[in-house]
């Protein structure tokens, strides 16, 4: 693939990644025999020959080169290396050589070989961090607005059961429902909009700081616009029409596909024809160094954005650009019109990533599939749900005698055996039969979808196609099944080809998604770490079509990764965190890949195969065996641990119920509330449980060793609750409650941390939205976790991903989509950014 840099983050294949420090670099000799000391004491040995491959012949890994860098970095008198410095050049002879050989550039310059680069980093604004008063005043009334919120939505509740009870017959029912279904569904939609105009007007370019009145209208508004229904629409013209409504300045025949809703939409422009893939971000604010900056994106007609992508904000791209899958936009950059780009940040290359034909599709296909939307949504599945939820308690026994006024929570028996008998059969019920819909409708509609055949947008061909993704993509049962061999015929039932799949006991994480789940493709001996995306659908503007993705044998995918159809990867290859899968170029077998654009490291080194013993003959039948039978117990340990969540929230329900004819309204208002807080302390309390209320350790070991199927086991925990409070001070409170060692004044606007207690955040911290904080991996068989640090006042950019074993100093800025690698020390008040991450032009 073309790996020449848009910036000098990454250079090509002959360059340094880094800047050079200023000043005449010293001799390849003396240079070679300080590399070489510096080396030996990290590998703890007496003499490194200047030949000695890094990994071949003296065992090292990414992690212990990390090491090495770290310390080659903190000598002002040696050129600055990073991994990818390492990679390309694995001995120290060659690693000397690069370095002496790398020209220094001057600080800030732009890269004149790519037009349109950026002229470097925009430094950060330091800032006074704000004060503890502020930080508590904002929380408080961010409890209250939510408050007042519950309360709203549970006094309209209230009156509509109480408006739709009254009528007459299936008739009236239906009709009541319709109208109170309809004007709630348009009521939620407004007043985001009508809240957006009065609160804020137009958004301009501009910063203010966190926890100020600005940023209290600010999150306001995207709390919103989050909780929209209207947010199940993209991928329909309404979608499109609603932005526009918000004030984005969008062309005709838009497709947009990515569920990360725009808070600044005045100030995102999308010109016609232009395609947008699911996962990208596009948000056109930033939190960075405690600010909110907003900034425009722009988007010129019949543009592309891959899936998993990340637009910082003042970026743009010209009339027919591409920005490639795993790839992203850094603040500044530009997009000739015409040109193509793909990597973090953003860089020149030849592949073509619309791959499908255009077809017919016009306004009036467009309009009628919008309106066919709306009018099953308005004339069936509102009035079903309204009315199904008040048959629900006019025929249930257990409820309907409970509004009744004189009945208040009526004997303790009775109410015991109506909450077990009603969460009983919702859940146990709902999970029953949604599996058996999702083996055998998906299936049955799928069968009208040709692959590789080009259909038009918006007709009954995508209808299909969008009811196969969604129902086929319910997180629930990956959840319960996922790190475990039973993932294997779950997938299978859904439609994967795994018939030749080897049984590992840990073959797929808990995270996969996919277009399609009847062309994926897997091979034996395959395995599949968190957060997998197939690509198997095309889309341009007016077009789409389903192809195979096809997994070779023998691989490992690690996290975060978008594998499209027709990737250029074969046999045996290691697929590393966050890797831009390629596709062009030759077939890559026997290689790892890394990076975005992708580069080839070793397919495994000496620490990763020391337990491979285990993955063969009677040591991993007996091995699988144990795991299997204690997966087994985790899988049903926290199925009952759902059921009892659902009881306990049901008996309050019922307890809610019982009180509304003594005190009304504010009774079922307050449900709301008390559903949220005790949804967090209940989880809380199961997390610290199954880690027995201690925290974790750094661990090297086997995917078979019982330590790795217990700490599964913590990842098992449910934790979607967490996304209600991001952007508050109350996500700091959780993840403090839940291990983490975190600072005050904290900004999480959707951060995810894996292993909360072997996570240390430092004071004022910004953490921005899609960012990851991952403390450990899993590479084939073996399985490493270490602690993460991250100093006072750092800011991780969106859609970043941090890894195990990582110190950021404080005030250090990772850029948006960046990867920091296992093992890495940013030091304090630097700027990183790339995958991986590299420090940037200062």
């Amino acid at each position: 693939m073309v790996e020449k840099s848009a910036d000098i983050l990454m250079p090509g294949p002959g360059e340094s990644a880094l800047v050079g420090r200023g000043g005449t670099a010293p001799a390849t000799a003396d240079t070679e025999r300080e590399l070489a000391g510096i080396l030996a004491d990290v590998v703890h040995v007496d003499h490194v020959a200047a030949e000695s491959h890094f990994f071949d012949d003296l065992g090292a890994n990414s992690l212990v080169m990390a090491q090495f860098c770290a310390r080659v970095r903190k000598r002002p008198d040696l050129p600055s290396v990073s991994m990818k410095d390492i990679y390309r050049n694995p001995t120290v002879r060659s690693l000397a050589a690069a370095l002496v050989q790398a020209a220094p550039s001057p600080v800030g310059a732009p890269d004149p070989a790519v037009p349109g680069s950026p002229a470097g980093p925009v430094p950060p604004a330091r800032t006074t961090p704000a004060s503890t008063t502020r930080y508590v005043l904002c929380g408080t009334a961010q409890l209250l607005i939510f408050l007042g919120y519950s309360f709203v939505i549970g006094m309209a509740t209230v009156r509509a059961y109480e408006w739709v009870a009254a009528g007459s017959g299936i008739a009236g029912i239906y009709l009541r429902s319709l109208v109170f279904g309809g004007a709630g569904f348009i009521t939620l939609c407004a007043f985001p909009v009508a809240a957006k105009w009065i609160l804020v007007g137009r958004w301009r370019p501009g910063e203010f700081p966190l926890w100020s009145a600005a940023y209290l209208r600010f999150w306001l508004v995207k709390s919103l616009l989050h909780a929209n229904p209207m947010v199940l629409f993209v991928g329909n013209p309404l979608y499109v029409m609603y932005l526009r409504a918000l004030g984005a300045r969008i062309g005709k025949d838009v497709t947009i596909l990515s569920r990360s809703v725009p808070v600044c939409t005045d100030l995102l422009t999308i010109g016609a024809g232009t395609v947008i893939r699911k996962d990208s971000f596009f948000l056109c604010y930033r939190a960075h160094a405690g600010r909110i900056q907003t900034g425009r994106i722009t988007l010129g007609r019949d543009v592309f954005l891959g899936e998993k992508t990340v637009l910082d904000i003042d970026t743009s791209m010209g009339d027919g650009a591409q920005l490639g899958h795993a790839s992203a936009l850094y603040r500044g950059q530009h997009v000739p019109a015409g040109e193509r780009r793909h990597g973090s940040p953003a860089q020149p290359t030849t592949v073509d990533y619309v791959r499908v034909e255009p077809a017919r599709c016009g306004t009036l296909r467009r309009a009628g599939f919008a309106l066919t939307a709306l009018l099953q949504l308005f004339l069936l599945y509102l009035p079903f749900a309204v009315g199904g939820l008040y048959m629900l308690f006019a025929q249930v026994p257990a409820l309907r005698t409970r509004l009744d006024s004189g009945t208040a929570l009526s004997t303790v028996p009775k109410f015991v055996t109506d909450t077990l008998l009603v969460s009983s059969v919702l859940f146990f019920g709902t999970a029953v039969l949604g599996l058996v819909v999702l083996f055998t409708v998906p299936r049955l509609l799928s069968l009208a979808i040709e692959p590789d055949r080009v259909y038009p947008l918006y007709g009954f061909h995508y209808a299909l196609h969008r009811v196969v993704a969604g129902m086929t993509n319910i997180k629930f049962f990956t959840w319960l099944c996922g790190d475990s061999s039973y993932i294997v015929p779950y997938l299978r039932g859904l439609g994967y080809d795994l018939s030749r799949v080897e049984q590992t006991g840990s073959n797929f994480g808990t995270e996969v998604q996919h277009e399609t789940p009847f062309l994926v493709s897997v091979g034996s001996g395959t395995m599949v770490a968190d957060g997998l995306s197939v690509v198997n659908a095309d889309f341009s503007s007016t077009s789409f079509r389903v192809s195979r993705a096809s997994i070779g044998p023998q691989n490992f995918l690690g996290n975060n990764i978008a594998f499209p159809a027709g990737a250029r990867t074969g046999d045996n290859c290691l697929l590393a965190t966050k890797v831009m899968v390629p596709l062009d170029g030759e077939l890559r077998q026997g290689v790892g890949l890394l990076g975005s654009p992708c580069f080839e490291i070793p397919r495994s080194v000496e620490r990763d195969t020391r337990f491979d013993h285990l993955r063969t003959g009677d040591a991993l039948r007996r091995s699988l065996t144990a795991k299997n039978r204690y997966n087994l117990r985790s899988m049903t340990l926290f199925l009952l641990l759902r059921w009892v969540h659902a009881a306990l929230l049901t008996a309050l329900a019922l307890a809610s119920v019982d009180l509304y004819g003594a005190l009304g309204p504010v009774v079922i208002a307050g449900y709301l509330a008390l559903t949220l807080g005790f949804t967090a302390l209940y989880w809380v309390l199961v997390e610290r449980a199954v880690a027995s209320f201690r925290a974790l350790s750094p661990r090297l070991c086997s995917i078979y060793d019982p330590y790795f199927w217990w700490h599964e086991r913590l990842w098992k925990v449910p934790d979607e609750w967490l996304e209600v409070f991001n952007g508050t001070p109350f996500k700091s409170l959780v993840w403090r409650l839940l291990g983490v060692r975190i600072g005050r004044r904290v900004f999480d606007d959707g951060c995810y941390i894996t292993e909360r207690t072997l996570t240390t955040i430092g004071d004022d911290c910004t953490l921005n939205v899609g960012s990851k904080v991952q403390c450990h991996s899993q590479e084939d068989g073996t399985f490493k976790s270490d602690r993460t640090t991250l100093g006072a006042d750092c800011t991780i950019g969106v859609g970043a991903h941090v890894h195990y074993g990582v110190t950021v100093g404080d005030e250090a800025v990772l850029a948006p989509d960046s990867f920091l690698m296992k093992g890495e020390e940013v030091p304090a008040q630097a700027e990183w950014g790339g995958n991986p991450a590299a420090p940037t032009a200062s």
